[in-house]
């Protein structure tokens, strides 16, 4: 018996391939770009800046008290979903992307483009904001990853990345890493 083949629904910084295969030690390429009924992409996931395994400065010296990222959420408003891509995984490396994501949910979704099993990473409750913190950032870095791993998949898919998703809702600054307790795949640009 073959054992099912896994994937990833991959709706931001996943998108990348250098971002995705730095993470899960191997090249990795997606391979459908589609989308997710029933889900919306926001800015809506808040990391403490000041208390967690990365702590991230402005230019100046200072230091921002919150970070958002985007996350998924279910909605009945935007009946086809944000667009992303699918990544095929194995239970390995799924774990590697858990230990990544761990301000993030790994949920199941309905089988898919010829996957078997495929997952999403959902913003944990503690880390789900309606409403931005005061003084929440993005992080440049992280908006521009985004941005250019959608524009790789097409132009079309970077105007529907825009659309489904909206410009981030707090300033954006570019940002230099001040402290760094980061698991090892994990991300040190943002």
């Amino acid at each position: 018996m073959n054992a099912p083949r896994l994937a990833l629904f991959a709706y931001g910084s996943l998108v990348s391939p250098d971002s995705a295969t730095a993470t899960i030690g191997r090249p990795v390429t997606p391979s459908a770009a589609l989308r997710l009924p029933g889900w919306r992409r926001r800015w809506s996931v808040a990391r403490d800046n000041t208390t967690v395994e990365k702590t991230f400065a402005r230019p100046d010296g200072s230091i921002p008290d919150h970070v958002l990222g985007l996350t998924i959420e279910p909605s009945d408003a935007d009946a086809d979903g944000p667009n992303g891509a699918l990544l095929g995984l194995d239970e390995e490396e799924l774990r590697r992307l858990d230990v990544r994501e761990m301000r993030y949910d790994r949920i199941a979704l309905a089988p898919m483009a010829g996957f078997d099993r495929v997952f999403a990473y959902r913003a944990k409750p503690a880390h789900r904001v309606s409403e931005p913190p005061r003084g929440a950032v993005v992080i440049a870095a992280y908006a521009e990853r985004v941005e250019s791993a959608f524009a790789a998949l097409g132009e079309d898919q970077l105007r529907l990345y825009r659309e489904t998703t909206g410009p981030p809702p707090v300033e954006v600054i570019d940002a230099v890493l001040v402290r760094d307790r980061i698991p090892p795949g994990n991300p040190r640009e943002w």
